[in-house]
Formats: structure tokens, C-alpha cells, sequence
């Protein structure tokens, strides 16, 4: 990362209606490719992965908005880095047939900086 100190980045993931809709065969198909996109994430340069939280127990059917089925917290070294990773939504292809990741699940970066609380 440069001298610059990195954006703190909470990607809110929200999985849709066509996923819901999607036959098992095709769901996993997805999940492996949630997967890829996931592990996309992690292993970029740039990204240091903090940590993330699933409410996939507490929260029943698709996310049109919060809340999010999904979050990763992460510090990222620019906002380039944040649309990369964004991206990985609309590259990362899903099984053999023609749809990518965004078809079955979305993603809303939220932008921000770690927040630091002076002692007295």
C-alpha cells in the first residue's frame, strides 16, 4: 500500500431474486462462483481482508438493500482497488452458461476511513 492511509471498505453483498429462482444445479454454480469472487477479494494486492459477517441464519430470501445478506470489511489501498473488487461481480462468470456473478447477486461498497477516538 502507498503512504497514503488505505479507505476502509465495507462491501454490503445482497443475493437476488434470480438465485432464489435458480434451480439447485444452478445455485451451486453460483455459490462456487460467490466463492471465486470472494477469494478474488481477499487475494488482491491492495485489499487486507478485516474481517466479515453473514446473516444468512437471521434472514430469510433475497436483499434488495439493507440488510445485506453479506459484508466484508476490508482496507483498501485506492478507490481503483474498491472498483476492481466491485467488478469481480460482473466478470466472474457463473458455470458453463452466459451469466456472471451480478445476474444472482449485487454489491454496494461503502466508503469510508477507520475511525480513531483520542483518549483523554
Amino acid at each position: 500500500m502507498s503512504n497514503n492511509k488505505p479507505l476502509r471498505v465495507l462491501f454490503c453483498m445482497g443475493i437476488n431474486q434470480n438465485f432464489m429462482d435458480a434451480p439447485r444445479d444452478e445455485q451451486l454454480d453460483v455459490w462456487a462462483a460467490f466463492g471465486q469472487m470472494w477469494n478474488g477479494i481477499h487475494d488482491m494486492e491492495g485489499v487486507e481482508v478485516i474481517g466479515n459477517m453473514d446473516d444468512d441464519q437471521s434472514m430469510v430470501g433475497p436483499s434488495s438493500g439493507y440488510p445485506w445478506t453479506t459484508y466484508l470489511l476490508a482496507d483498501v489501498a485506492d478507490y481503483d482497488r474498491v472498483t476492481a473488487c466491485c467488478n469481480l461481480f460482473r466478470t466472474t462468470e457463473v458455470g458453463a452458461g452466459p451469466y456472471k456473478l451480478w445476474r444472482y447477486a449485487k454489491v454496494e461498497a461503502r466508503i469510508g476511513r477507520e475511525l480513531i477516538v483520542q483518549r483523554a
